[in-house]
């Protein structure tokens, strides 16, 4: 065992609804110098995906290293879901074994600004707004500060920012005719303005990371510093968030580790989002508790035996009506509808937005029960081979892994529809009039009327 001098430090800066819409990633019309600089002096996961695509599910997967349905955090915070309190959450399985734990800005996971000094040493002040400039006002004094003191405890620093979560009101937006319009999106001038802001609000966001890493470099402790830049989840726009599809579980990765890890380095494997967690405590030399679900992918990075994931499974949990399971590998992905409904439930904020206001309702078409698509042939998940004779043998064997999951897993799907806590439905029901305005639809009603 390591002394705790020589430990890793931990700074993880996590974002809100970004998927992978950064230029190291291939999204040529997006600027972001910043991240990409951080992808060009380590390692960038092209194959990263979360366990759940809304906030609070996927956020509470990461730091327990647990699926949703394990950790019990299987819907928002702000619809009246939490975390409980018998997880052990990176934060604090670090504090216990002589780390310094830090949660700066914003977090989705806790309901309740009191417990959080329950899972973080020192919280920043919960009055403060959240984003990503304030926020790396508060980042950049607490690394100026731990440079200059002398410390020689390890410290996790935890910085949420609250971008890029929509509105996208006050960012500078780019010039609509030169975004590209995702491919499993309508081309349509509402898609175009609405990306042109989500811009916007995307280059403020590496802005401020940008000011974050470089005050890491003034403070003196890069060197020895694992530097995590994600996500939660697919950007919130149609077929992307709230979905199972790729565009909505596919999510951005990216870990420096200066002289230990390698630059310039991608990573094609499959990874799962509850694989962060046991990779840092591997990292920090720190045993693994026993029931997590992730695995440490650091062997994967510094040329030790490494057994990749032949599949990763996410799931969806909004009720009323509409809870996914779904199992992934290389080539295929099988989604398992278990409610009756439009193919797209639209997210609020997604309901209300210039890109709903052009797209049409194809998307209010009846979802089938079982979902299958070739992601070599059709990546965007268009046509769905489920119920083909050819396509048979594939569809037994990922119900097979998907079942053998949920069983492994003890899903609480297996015994009973999934259940809101008390006060959700009210909320949702007010949240759905308030976004609803000029273009609510049917599916508006047979939501609220349940």
């Amino acid at each position: 065992m390591s002394s705790y001098a020589d430990r890793p430090n931990i700074l993880i800066i996590i974002t809100h609804d970004l998927g992978t819409r950064l230029s190291c990633y291939g999204e040529s019309s997006v600027q972001t110098p910043a991240l990409d600089s951080l992808a060009a002096s380590g390692v960038r996961f092209a194959n990263h995906f979360c366990t759940a695509p809304y906030c609070s599910p996927s956020r509470g997967a990461i730091f327990t290293g647990k699926y949703p349905h394990t950790n019990g955090l299987m819907g928002l915070t702000n619809l009246n879901w939490d975390l409980p309190d018998a997880n052990a959450t990176l934060a604090r399985i670090l504090g216990s074994d002589g780390y310094e734990t830090f949660l700066l800005g914003f977090q989705h996971e806790v309901r309740g600004n009191e417990r959080l000094n329950t899972y973080f040493q020192h919280v920043s002040e919960r009055a403060l707004p959240h984003d990503c400039d304030t926020v790396a006002d508060l980042a950049t004094s607490f690394l100026t500060e731990r440079g200059s003191s002398g410390h020689h405890t390890p410290f996790y620093a935890r910085v949420g920012t609250t971008e890029v979560h929509r509105p996208y009101d006050g960012y500078e937006p780019d010039d609509p005719t030169t975004v590209d319009v995702p491919p499993y999106m309508k081309d349509t001038p509402g898609a175009r303005e609405d990306l042109a802001h989500f811009h916007g609000a995307i280059r403020r966001t590496d802005r401020s990371v940008g000011r974050i890493l470089e005050a890491l470099e003034r403070s003196g402790l890069a060197e020895n510093t694992i530097v995590v830049f994600t996500t939660d989840h697919g950007i919130a726009f149609p077929r992307a968030k709230a979905t199972l599809y790729d565009p909505g579980i596919r999510t951005a990765l990216l870990l420096r580790w200066p002289t230990r890890v390698p630059t310039n380095h991608r990573v094609d494997d499959m990874i799962t989002n509850i694989d962060l967690l046991p990779s840092l405590l591997d990292a920090a030399g720190i045993a693994l508790p026993p029931d997590l679900q992730g695995r440490s992918f650091l062997p994967l990075l510094v040329n030790q035996p490494y057994t990749p994931h032949t599949q990763v499974f996410a799931e969806l949990n909004t009720v009323p009506g509409d809870v996914k399971r779904c199992v992934r590998t290389a080539r295929y992905k099988l989604i398992r509808n278990y409610d009756e409904g439009a193919l797209l439930q639209l997210p609020t904020d997604i309901e209300s937005s210039p890109t709903r206001r052009d797209m049409g309702d194809d998307h209010l078409a009846p979802r089938p029960v079982l979902e299958l698509y070739d992601l070599e042939l059709d990546p965007w998940e268009v046509d769905s081979l489920a119920g083909l004779p050819r396509m048979r043998q594939v569809e037994m064997d990922l119900t097979e892994r998907l079942d053998r999951w949920l069983y492994e897993t003890d899903d609480p799907i297996l015994r009973d529809p999934i259940t809101r806590p008390d006060g959700e439905a009210e909320i949702l029901q007010k949240l759905w009039r308030i976004y609803g305005g000029q273009f609510r639809n049917p599916a508006y009603d047979r939501f609220i009327a349940q």
